[in-house]
């Protein structure tokens, strides 16, 4: 088999992220191993991976779960980097934040862990999320840099949507850098805010859906009105340039725009028209959360270029979730 530029582990390769990652990587000329949970009766359909270009002589499935850290082993076997991408996700916190952060934290730890084994390992790239930066205080920030971690006690005593989830990947992101630098292995973090874009996976990703709920007719749901955002593309994109970097130096924000519902309204308004979405003037009325701004000038300083701008994001996410019946 020809392995091209090498082997790179991707957890969670059903995901919006990781399928996406793995669809680039594969067009970057890698070879791919992906871990997917079991599935004992062959239900789950992951033709969208293997349809993928270059997935029947590249891409290889694995089972592995989070709960059983030691099954990551086979899937990293004979790769020279890995891509942590898999979570535990539970925003309605039906189980205790205690089950899910440990979870989170020994699953991560056990894909390192087998990185260290393998001694083919050169690098891993842990998907993070804003949410480890976003919560550092009661106070809304306009913006924040690497350098700020969320307060892992006050999102436990204030519990705002998602803190479990929040809890969980401050806890993991900090255990896998000190892993990394306590043993020797180089681990760098991309610390995401919502993605978007088109979608290989077939379900409606969470961040996707969360940020279209205009054009859904949810508006409703609507809890947050200034949004930071990147493209699933980019994201891709900054993985593989973390990966192939000289010397990354821990955590990078990968997060270009800060972005008003307002703007969100006239990019809609303007493109898609057929949309009943309601007036500017309706959509100023509506009150919620402002985010801060993820500054990912480390990043751009490191050498990464964002390819796409706020219009690329909401055409290709909008045009993926008509292609697939959800507009």
């Amino acid at each position: 088999m020809v392995e091209g530029k090498g082997r790179i582990c991707v957890t969670g390769g059903t995901g919006f992220l990781g399928s996406w990652i793995i669809k680039s990587l594969l067009e970057h000329g890698y070879a791919v191993n992906t871990t997917i949970r079991s599935d004992p009766g062959r239900k789950r359909d992951v033709s969208f991976l293997t349809n993928l270009p270059g997935a029947s002589e590249k891409l290889k499935i694995f089972n592995a779960d989070l709960s059983d850290p030691e099954s990551f082993g086979p899937a990293v076997e004979g790769c020279v980097g890995i891509f942590h991408t898999a979570t535990p996700i539970d925003f309605a916190v039906n189980e205790p934040e205690e089950v899910v952060t440990k979870r989170a934290i020994d699953g991560a730890l056990g894909i390192l862990k087998a990185g260290l084994k393998a001694k083919t390992v050169k690098r891993v790239v842990y998907t993070s999320s804003a949410s480890t930066v976003s919560f550092s205080s009661l106070e809304e920030k306009d913006v924040v840099d690497e350098s700020v971690w969320s307060d892992v006690d006050l999102l436990r005593s204030v519990k705002p949507f998602s803190w479990s989830y929040a809890v969980s990947k401050v806890l993991s992101e900090k255990a896998v850098l000190e892993f990394g630098e306590q043993n020797g292995l180089e681990v760098t973090t991309l610390v995401l805010p919502f993605v978007l874009g088109g979608f290989v996976c077939p379900k409606l990703p969470d961040s996707v859906e969360r940020a279209l709920l205009l054009p859904l007719g949810k508006k409703e749901e609507i809890g947050v009105i200034r949004y930071h955002m990147v493209h699933v593309d980019d994201v891709a994109r900054a993985h593989i340039f973390l990966l192939e970097h000289p010397n990354p130096k821990g955590r990078y924000n990968c997060s270009p725009f800060i972005v008003p519902i307002e703007e969100i309204a006239e990019i809609i308004l303007a493109k898609y028209p057929e949309y009943q979405i309601p007036t500017l003037e309706e959509v100023k009325e509506i009150k919620g959360a402002k985010l801060p701004h993820l500054t990912s000038q480390k990043l751009v300083d490191a050498g990464f270029e964002f390819k796409y701008s706020v219009e690329d994001i909401f055409t290709d996410a909008i045009e993926c979730c008509k292609e697939k019946g959800y507009l």
